[in-house]
């Protein structure tokens, strides 16, 4: 239940009473456009009671709940639910009405002191009791010095905010046809604007109201309100939670990153999450947490995963050389894309069961994915998927950097192999593939495996075309002599875009369409050391192109590791006892993702991924706890019902297969063990 009313603003300040803006809340954040808007609507309100003195202005609500604390000695505490930017505002107004008028108008004592003692003070309290609007820790030292008369000029936006006010006023009052005084000023703001409070009783869901009403002032976003809802929910370790683990967070990171990391944060947990939908998806997940104990141990891991994603965003701060290498190439790639694999690595290396080595190994695989993927042209399709689920997905058994290049190699995931690489850098029209500040970045990363000794910076270059696009009469003549007349388009198009005919370059407006004796001469000049491979041929044409991008694939490959050799990895011994147990599993029975868990120790969803990605014997034979198909492994026909069916498996009209075909994990067990130890008296 709440209770609203319309009232004014000595209403809400007059009395010993302290309203107090939550920890959870963002800190104060209007700026001019708004300011100036409540100020034209002050100075309108003034003129408008000259002749109406009754006359009111409706500037919005404010919304009240008790505190767990609820009355202090004499003083009623509130928590400032919603209209914190508003209350804010209009208590800085009023210091600067107040401070003005000590300064310009002595006789003006009793104005002053009824504004201080009154309306922003307790004057007989001290302090926490003392100030009548306590705002969140980030604006509270900032404003306290405001309402005891000693701002500066680096007070953020609080001082900001009464900056303006001050300068206002003194425009007013410097104005010659001023038809009112500060007097009527001052009514018009305590007495002619109009609030409605809305204040809930103790027992309501403030949270609830809070997100109902967020739809005035400034929007929040959803790592604000994720915020709210977990200090909402500590009444009280709210303060000392706040000032060590959110308050340096908040530091480190804006709110709109904070809010991405709430969304990678989910997407371990639900790859599916759009980043709309984070709110609302970390919100039932955290409603699971039932005591205040939990919501601290929560907001500390999330605080821990800020830092490890500051690192992610600031490379230069990781210690360790390699990994630091590894983030920044993935920053330079701009690309939130793998941010929740890459954050899940760190943890792992932060929780101690990685190394920075294998982190950093684990991390030149994601590069490796992206390098190939994209010289192949398959720039990112499934990637969002992909990266998100991985992390579930790693075989745990194994080193994090073996297990993500294993798991990477498995299935359908468009890591190149060498093979694969080296055809497309010959034939693939890289020039043409994904975006263009993406082909750049690859083109300096390449150059980097010649170890030039300068770092090349790509926004400074361009990438340039050595046989050039538009063919000029001695470019097709030269070619036309060698290939012959007739082959020289068709040449031309095939080679034009590849890997092997594309450079770095300043000089691309020089360069153009120049024959190569003078582009050589640029090339040769140039400090890029792949140019300078260029520029030792005599001529240049599709045989030079295809050299060269062979020769590049040599590079690319030492450099960029391909897809896994599984026989080279130790194997784990769980999926090998699953081929065992699959082995025994005879046609016409089925058992579940679940039963062969429970027979291996391992969860049902991590068999599931094992059978979807790598074969194994009688792996249709498997289907989910309805003894439904969810999805065929790789090394089956397309149709695992008609497989199983010609079997002997009956399926429903819903797509279940019959319950008295199952076998489950006692069954399962009973047969490999029978398997194992058979009968020697059936043994001829």
């Amino acid at each position: 239940m709440v209770a609203a009313q319309e009232t004014s603003l000595q209403r809400i300040l007059e009395g010993s009473s302290q309203y107090l803006v939550p920890l959870y809340q963002r800190p104060y954040g209007w700026g001019d456009e708004q300011l100036q808007e409540l100020w034209n609507d002050v100075i309108q309100l003034a003129e408008d009671r000259t002749e109406e003195p009754q006359a009111t202005h409706f500037i919005g609500s404010v919304v009240l709940a008790p505190t767990p604390a609820g009355v202090a000695g004499a003083v009623t505490r509130f928590l400032v639910v919603d209209g914190q930017q508003r209350l804010t505002t209009l208590t800085l107004l009023l210091a600067a009405i107040r401070d003005y008028l000590r300064a310009v108008d002595g006789s003006a004592s009793r104005d002053t002191d009824r504004i201080h003692n009154q309306l922003l003070t307790n004057q007989y309290h001290d302090d926490p009791d003392r100030l009548k609007l306590l705002p969140t820790q980030v604006d509270r030292p900032a404003y306290t010095a405001i309402i005891d008369g000693s701002a500066t000029d680096d007070n953020g936006n609080v001082g900001s905010a009464y900056r303006f006010f001050s300068s206002r006023l003194a425009e007013l009052t410097a104005a010659d046809d001023m038809p009112f005084g500060l007097s009527q000023v001052v009514q018009a703001v305590v007495s002619g604007l109009s609030v409605v409070s809305i204040s809930a009783h103790p027992g309501d869901n403030v949270h609830r109201i809070f997100q109902s009403l967020n739809n005035t002032g400034l929007k929040l976003t959803q790592g604000d309100l994720l915020r709210n809802y977990l200090f909402m929910r500590l009444p009280h370790r709210s303060e000392e939670i706040y000032r060590t683990h959110w308050l340096p967070l908040q530091a480190s990171l804006d709110n709109e990153r904070i809010e991405t990391l709430f969304w990678l944060d989910m997407l371990h947990k639900r790859p599916n999450v759009k980043q709309g939908q984070t709110f609302a998806a970390q919100q039932i997940r955290l409603e699971k947490l039932t005591s205040e104990e939990q919501i601290v141990a929560e907001i500390e891991r999330i605080a821990r995963l800020g830092r490890l994603y500051r690192l992610m965003i600031e490379p230069e701060a990781e210690p360790h050389p390699e990994v630091r290498v590894r983030l920044t190439r993935l920053a330079e790639w701009d690309s939130t894309t793998p941010a929740p694999l890459v954050l899940h690595l760190l943890l792992l290396r932060d929780r101690g069961e990685a190394s920075s080595e294998q982190v950093a190994r684990a991390l030149l695989y994601i590069e490796s994915l992206l390098v190939r993927r994209f010289l192949v042209g398959r720039v990112s399709q499934g990637l969002n998927r992909l990266f998100a689920e991985t992390a579930q997905q790693l075989d745990a058994a194994l080193p994090v950097d073996t297990a993500l290049r294993v798991h990477f190699s498995a299935g359908r995931k468009h890591y190149a192999t060498d093979k694969q690489l080296t055809e497309a850098i010959v034939t693939v029209p890289l020039y043409l593939n994904g975006r263009n500040a993406h082909r750049k970045i690859l083109m300096t990363w390449i150059e980097d495996l010649f170890l030039s000794r300068e770092t090349v910076q790509p926004e400074s270059l361009s990438i340039e075309h050595v046989m050039p696009q538009s063919l000029s009469a001695q470019w097709r003549a030269e070619l036309s002599a060698e290939y012959g007349a007739d082959e020289v388009d068709v040449l031309h198009e095939r080679y034009l875009h590849t890997l092997g005919n594309l450079t770095l370059t300043g000089y691309n407006e020089s360069l153009s369409n120049h024959d190569f004796a003078r582009k050589r001469e640029t090339l040769r000049a140039s400090s890029i050391r792949m140019n300078q491979d260029i520029a030792a041929h005599e001529s240049w044409g599709p045989s030079q192109i295809e050299k060269r991008g062979l020769a590049l694939a040599e590079r690319i490959i030492e450099f960029w590791p391909g897809p896994a050799d599984e026989s080279a990895f130790p194997d784990n011994p769980t999926w090998a006892a699953m081929h065992q147990l699959l082995s025994v599993l005879p046609a016409g029975r089925w058992t579940t993702y679940g039963d062969l868990g429970n027979l291996l120790g391992t969860a049902a969803h991590r068999v599931g991924t094992r059978l979807r990605s790598h074969p194994a014997p009688n792996a249709h034979r498997v289907l989910d706890a309805h003894g439904m198909i969810s999805y065929g492994p790789g090394d089956i026909p397309e149709n695992p019902r008609q497989l199983l069916e010609s079997e002997g498996v009956t399926f429903s009209a819903t797509g279940r297969a019959a319950s008295a075909l199952r076998l489950t994990s006692d069954e399962l067990g009973q047969l490999h063990t029978a398997a194992q130890n058979p009968d020697p008296d059936l043994v001829h």
